[in-house]
């Protein structure tokens, strides 16, 4: 293969492939014909002598040759853009991007109320693509491009992401009111005596239990859920009490039926990071999305005493 004399843009119909596994909606994505797609696939294939995508059932498969393209060159691609795009003039106003970010519903919650409120302002072309974040950091899709931000707690962060706090928590004890067990401040014996609602989402281990470890101490989880938002609903119309971070658990107070306590225990303040692929850092467009997000960060509502 003669690379003087490849044509490039078949790089981005492979990358376009590769991400939607599907001849149709990679097209949709560049904006080309179908038969545009499957003309370039076959150039592909011939020229990488290597079928690159198999169709099994109704999707298509890389192969392994196919698989081991797909991040070199999806990252030459965003160097490409990213060296056009240094220097150029991004304005707020008139842009169309969209934007793919990953979070909890916790985090949604508290966040992109008012972000989206500052994007109707100053940028109301700008459109945003939640999607719900795993227990841990989406490394891999922060790298392929997938996500451009992903928001929440993170023990650790490769060094080939840029990490920027975003905000400070804390976390309240969340039970009924008039909740049988707990008449006035609990100690850690009336703590242990509840049975507790656990929330995992984006994290594998949560702060209490560490502590309570640390201690030589177990509490009793007879429920788990990855969703924050109907722990809050539970909790107030059980006997189940839940530990939630404090602004959503102000948020729910002024709404349900519940009792905020403190911990009998200090844990803290926590860190929530904004977190994007480093190589990104001269991206015009994303760094403002940040400045934005990072101007509506929750002031901590209070520590515990």
């Amino acid at each position: 293969m003669n690379t003087s004399t490849f044509d490039l843009n078949l790089l981005r119909v492979l990358d376009a492939l590769l991400r939607e596994r599907n001849v149709s909606r990679a097209a949709e994505r560049l904006s080309l014909s179908q038969p545009a797609v499957s003309n370039a696939l076959g150039r592909l294939r011939e020229l990488l002598d290597d079928p690159l995508l198999l169709r099994v059932g109704r999707t298509m498969q890389p192969t392994p040759r196919a698989l081991e393209l797909e991040a070199p060159i999806r990252q030459s691609l965003q160097q490409i853009e990213l060296s056009l795009l240094q220097g150029a003039c991004f304005d707020p106003a008139r842009s169309r991007l969209q934007f793919r970010i990953a979070v909890t519903d916790y985090v949604e919650l508290i966040c992109m109320p008012a972000l989206m409120r500052r994007l109707a302002e100053q940028a109301p072309g700008v459109r945003i693509a939640i999607e719900h974040l795993d227990p841990t950091l989406p490394a891999e899709r922060l790298d392929k491009g997938e996500l451009d931000l992903v928001l929440g707690r993170f023990t650790e962060v490769p060094a080939r992401f840029a990490r920027r706090h975003w905000a400070r928590e804390t976390l309240r004890l969340a039970v009924r009111r008039e909740h049988p067990l707990v008449k006035d401040e609990p100690d850690l014996a009336a703590f242990l005596r509840l049975q507790h609602l656990w929330v995992h989402g984006g994290q594998t281990r949560g702060m209490v239990d560490q502590w309570l470890t640390e201690q030589g101490l177990e509490r009793q989880i007879v429920y788990t859920t990855p969703n924050y938002l109907q722990a809050a609903h539970i909790v107030a119309s059980s006997d189940l009490a839940a530990v939630l971070p404090t602004q959503l658990a102000h948020h729910f107070a002024a709404l349900l039926p519940l009792a905020l306590h403190e911990l009998p225990f200090a844990l803290g303040p926590f860190e929530l990071d904004i977190v994007s692929v480093a190589q990104r850092e001269r991206d015009v467009a994303l760094q403002w999305l940040i400045g934005q997000i990072a101007s509506v960060a929750p002031q901590l509502a209070d520590a515990p005493g």
